[in-house]
């Protein structure tokens, strides 16, 4: 009996001093496994006699069941102390600020707010949306165009060419993206109304104009368009994009191959100030380019120009987003600079539409 009393209280001190799981458990194993000390003694009942047996068998079963009770009741105090020394471990401030996240740090250039901007306001005029290669051919680019040879446009000082063909032709970066007009004439039949918005490269850098830029043109063609049409157009745009309940135009003549009559269009403003205000004041400003599409464009599209007539419109998406957004360097456009993002850059998610403002 007081071996077993001795064992008891040993076993107890043992589990009473484990210090994790893994000790505990060597504990268990060497007091209740196969071979444990408790084991032992239960094996010894088997060579007593039965008067012995019926005293010291409860008392072994007894011993077992108050060490598997020790055990358990240990097991539940080293887990909790673990868990909490986790917590403590990989405890998180809750007091810091959250990181924002990417809606509200991330800014859409400039350039690609205004193509959404013209987009909404054209579309609720009934345009669709055509777009082209960068790198074109001669015919598209010029010939298509009603450009004669020898056109200034042609020559090497205004055009990116690529190396000679072996033929003799060579592709270049288109000049404008008036070649997106004649292949959307060429693969639909009229009636025909489409804004052309894209890159495009010159070679020429200074304040206002760099290598690469952006331009959108739009196109009508049908039975009934006239220079009546095309004015309307161009002022209800205008009006919706720089947001003035009205604005006046003064068109003057010009010359461009691919249309006749050919006219540049000025809008009235007010230049006294910092900024430019349209609608109101004495100045002009020359803000795009546009004219009756030319009959022999028409022709060398398979549209025949008894039938049909029509009007085209050009202008700088840099230049118009500089003008409604006081931005002074067309070449900060393009210089990656996160800062300048950030201050003329637009939030995401924030889609231009008439009824809810263009400009977000």
């Amino acid at each position: 009996m007081s071996d077993l009393t001795s064992l008891e209280t040993d076993l107890l001190a043992q589990i009473e001093a484990a210090s994790d799981e893994t000790a505990l458990e060597a504990i268990r194993i060497a007091a209740l496994g196969k071979k444990g000390s408790i084991s032992e003694q239960l094996k010894l009942l088997g060579s007593m006699s039965p008067e012995d047996r019926k005293t010291i068998g409860p008392i072994i079963n007894g011993l077992k069941d108050k060490i598997g009770d020790a055990l358990t009741a240990r097991r539940e105090v080293l887990k909790d102390a673990a868990l909490t020394a986790r917590l403590a471990r990989e405890t998180v401030d809750i007091t810091l600020p959250l990181r924002p996240n990417p809606t509200s740090e991330g800014r859409i250039h400039p350039i690609a707010q205004v193509i959404d901007e013209l987009t909404a306001i054209f579309a609720d005029m009934g345009f669709g949306v055509a777009e082209g290669p960068d790198v074109e051919t001669d015919y598209y680019n010029f010939t298509a165009l009603n450009f004669p040879i020898g056109h200034p446009a042609r020559e090497m000082h205004d055009t990116f060419f690529f190396n000679p063909k072996e033929d003799g032709s060579r592709l270049l970066l288109r000049t404008h993206t008036s070649p997106v007009q004649v292949r959307t004439m060429q693969a639909q039949k009229p009636p025909i109304r489409v804004i052309c918005p894209g890159r495009t490269y010159r070679c020429d850098s200074d304040q206002t104009h760099t290598p690469m830029f952006h331009q959108v043109e739009g196109l009508v063609i049908d039975k009934t368009s006239t220079i009546g049409t095309l004015k309307w157009v161009l002022e209800e745009f205008l009006k919706a994009f720089f947001e003035v309940p009205s604005v006046e135009m003064r068109f003057r003549p010009s010359f461009f191959p691919f249309t006749e009559p050919s006219y540049e269009c000025d809008i009235r403003c007010d230049r006294s100030g910092p900024e430019i205000k349209f609608g109101e004041g004495n100045d002009w400003l020359e803000i795009l380019g546009c004219g009756m599409v030319h009959p022999n464009v028409l022709r060398m599209s398979g549209i025949d120009p008894a039938e049909y007539q029509g009007f085209a419109f050009g202008m700088g998406i840099d230049r118009i987003a500089m003008l409604k957004y006081g931005m002074n360097d067309l070449r900060a456009f393009f210089d990656a600079d996160v800062r300048w993002i950030k201050q003329y850059g637009f939030r995401p998610l924030e889609v231009p539409t008439l009824f809810g403002g263009v400009s977000g």
